[in-house]
């Protein structure tokens, strides 16, 4: 059973409420030289002005608030589900404003990995649910948005029936 915080369960009770759910995506990968990127889809803070740069600061996975901000994108995010027959899949439709996404989108040889978070606006040091280690499987890119398509491991996968305890692979279980 996931835990919520008692604002976020009034906030989804409530009739209407001022409350603004945020998702917090931290993408990482080898050939990230500046470390990881960290995106938030809320705008509620101005982090610079010059450039204009909107984000949130939170401690999420370690982040330092005052110089490892959450930097605002224009996004859509679809959060993971299970659903019957398929992985646990999200998919986040950004919109396509700068050349530089598509350059880093690119770049990537392998699958980077995507750790996201979804918070309150007003508490975003409080993690309200988390998926941690999706894939990055792919990104389609058009001319006003990039779908980047994100997914776990999938647990069928995993062998049946698992390893049995017997004495060649547990030796010390049987003296």
């Amino acid at each position: 059973m996931r835990r919520l915080s008692l604002n976020a369960r009034q906030a989804i009770d409530a009739v209407g409420t001022d409350t603004l759910f945020v998702v917090l995506l931290e993408i990482t990968h080898p050939d990230l030289e500046d470390g990881p990127i960290r995106l938030s889809t809320d705008n509620a803070e101005r982090i610079s002005i010059d450039p204009l740069i909107y984000g949130t600061r939170s401690d999420w996975r370690g982040a330092d608030p005052q110089t490892q901000p959450f930097l605002w994108i224009l996004a859509s995010a679809l959060l993971p589900s299970d659903q019957e027959d398929t992985p646990a899949a999200a998919q986040i439709v950004v919109e396509n404003l700068d050349s530089e996404m598509v350059s880093l989108l690119r770049s990537f040889r392998t699958p980077a990995t995507v750790n996201m978070a979804v918070v309150l606006a007003e508490t975003p040091d409080l993690v309200e649910a988390e998926y941690l280690d999706l894939q990055l499987l792919s990104a389609d890119i058009s001319d006003a948005e990039i779908l980047l398509s994100i997914s776990r491991d999938e647990i069928e996968l995993e062998p049946f029936p698992p390893g049995r305890m017997t004495r060649d692979r547990f030796p010390g279980l049987h003296l």
